[in-house]
């Protein structure tokens, strides 16, 4: 599994990088829409749309930003009307990957997740094709720099988690069940635990180890068109690539 935590440490450097040139604004700003639509425009009484405005924040989005998204949410202002779709299909190998999209216009959206599938090697599934090889989990991610490893079991598992990866070489991953996760994550912040990033993912029950270059070239080509398309929230996959591999690809 390191390959792949490595890669999501990657995705969310990619991530700081697209905040500072706004593109992860429209993600962003459609993710509080739909938690306020679905759960009401009062962040204490709605978990989803209180890790949105946190992911705001973290992209110093501006308040007014916010506000607005909210109030389109819960129908104050008049706005677009986003749905979810979640989409399955397999890369290169079969590697199992899962997309959550937000959007507009669906059609327009299947095709070109569709285009995106079919240009890099892959293709796309029926619904539930891969679902079965991932679960549910919360994940909060702790800089290794600020605690001992003594330290960070201690107050994890006092703080109600499940567990806790040490195999990536800058972060803790404290794992939680998506009951538990809001209550844990409180918990951490209570004992002054400095959480680097927390969600809710997806994370695969089992691996397809990739070794070969020019396969995991064309996957992390797949992986990353994907995530730059804007109606795309979040990508999953299932691959263990080496870490030493990974990055030469990420360059």
């Amino acid at each position: 599994m390191a390959g792949h935590s490595k890669w999501h440490n990657i995705k969310n450097k990619k991530a700081k990088m697209d905040a500072i040139r706004g593109k992860i604004f429209t993600k962003v700003i459609k993710e509080i829409t739909v938690a306020a639509r679905l759960g009401g425009g009062d962040p204490e009484a709605n978990p989803r749309l209180r890790m949105a405005i946190e992911k705001a924040k973290e992209v110093n989005m501006p308040s007014e930003n916010i506000e607005r998204a909210i109030k389109r949410g819960t129908g104050e202002l008049e706005g677009v009307n986003y749905e979810e779709v979640r989409y399955e299909g397999y890369g290169p190998e079969g590697v199992a990957i899962i997309v959550e999209a937000t959007t507009d216009n669906r059609n327009r959206t299947t095709a070109e997740v569709r285009h995106i599938f079919s240009k890099y090697g892959g293709n796309l599934g029926s619904s539930g094709c891969v679902s079965f090889l991932f679960e549910d989990k919360g994940v909060i991610n702790v800089e290794k720099s600020k605690y001992s490893e003594e330290e960070i079991l201690e107050k994890a598992l006092e703080a109600g988690a499940e567990d806790v990866i040490t195999d990536d070489e800058d972060y803790y991953e404290i794992r939680t069940s998506v009951q538990d996760f809001y209550k844990v994550k409180e918990n951490l912040e209570k004992m002054g635990v400095e959480i680097a990033r927390a969600e809710l993912t997806k994370i695969p029950t089992t691996t397809v180890k990739i070794t070969n270059e020019e396969t995991a070239t064309k996957l992390m080509k797949l992986l990353d068109a994907l995530e730059d398309n804007d109606d795309v929230q979040k990508v999953y996959a299932n691959f263990d690539i080496p870490e030493e591999l990974l990055q030469k690809i990420e360059g």
